[in-house]
């Protein structure tokens, strides 16, 4: 039988019961999730059961070569408004997102690249993977990329993303949420993590945000709204600082 979101909350919280009584009893805050977390049926197939290979030898630089990039040139100007990429204006509630990316002890990453990835308005990827029957925005590719600045702040400018279905269980629908890539001094340390609006109802009922059990890990997620970052009659401005590492890091995809 197909499993159904009520046989999922009840794994979700299951789980989240048990990291609650553990952390009750003295265990130390988990803020990355497992990579075999069950409700989230998906990572149970993927997820690396042997330890890592260190690869050593060869060029260093070979996988630069070949690693992803949104973009065949150099960062333009334009690279991180992410509605004037062509001809029309897409459809959607414009939003402004900005936050800082910070190390451990709050000092600011200068000049590191950002990249975002999301849905279009209707919940629907510019992928030839995502065949859901929303409509796709001719105006809207959901791509975008820049630089950190002196201050380790970034600033884009986009559509809020709507939700989408996906197949983990009957019924499942992924909250709003904008996926972001950062990079170190290489390809290789690529790091990736989602950010999502705050009090979206489909919290709840996600294993993807609830596989992070502990709630201030998990909170650390979610945008807040910044009214000052808001522009008059042009978007809403979301904040979102993204920490690298230390007991305030943000979740990283990976288990990172």
């Amino acid at each position: 039988m197909a499993l159904t979101q009520s046989d999922i909350d009840i794994e979700v919280n299951d789980l989240q019961n048990a990291y609650d009584k553990a952390r009750a009893a003295g265990a130390p805050v988990q803020n990355h999730p497992p990579r075999d977390y069950a409700p989230y049926r998906s990572s149970v197939l993927r997820h690396p059961k042997q330890p890592l290979v260190a690869v050593n030898g060869g060029d260093p630089e070979t996988v630069e070569l070949s690693g992803p990039v949104f973009g065949p040139t150099d960062i333009t100007d334009i690279d991180n408004d992410l509605t004037i990429q062509h001809q029309g204006e897409p459809l959607g509630e414009r939003i402004t997102v900005s936050g800082r990316l910070l190390d451990r002890d709050g000092r600011p990453v200068r000049g590191q690249l950002v990249e975002i990835w999301q849905a279009n308005a209707s919940g629907r990827y510019a992928h030839l993977r995502d065949q859901h029957p929303a409509p796709l925005d001719p105006n809207f590719t959901g791509v975008g990329r820049t630089l950190t600045d002196d201050e380790g702040r970034y600033r884009f400018t986009t559509i809020k993303p709507g939700a989408y279905p996906w197949r983990n269980h009957t019924n499942a629908w992924r909250p709003a949420h904008i996926h972001f890539s950062l990079f170190g001094t290489a390809f290789t340390q690529r790091l990736v993590t989602q950010m999502y609006f705050p009090n979206d109802p489909l919290f709840r009922y996600d294993p993807i945000l609830r596989s992070v059990t502990d709630e201030s890990a998990r909170n650390r997620l979610v945008a807040a709204y910044n009214h000052d970052l808001s522009q008059p009659e042009f978007s809403l401005g979301y904040e979102w600082d993204i920490v690298l590492d230390g007991p305030s890091a943000t979740w990283i995809e990976e288990g990172r």
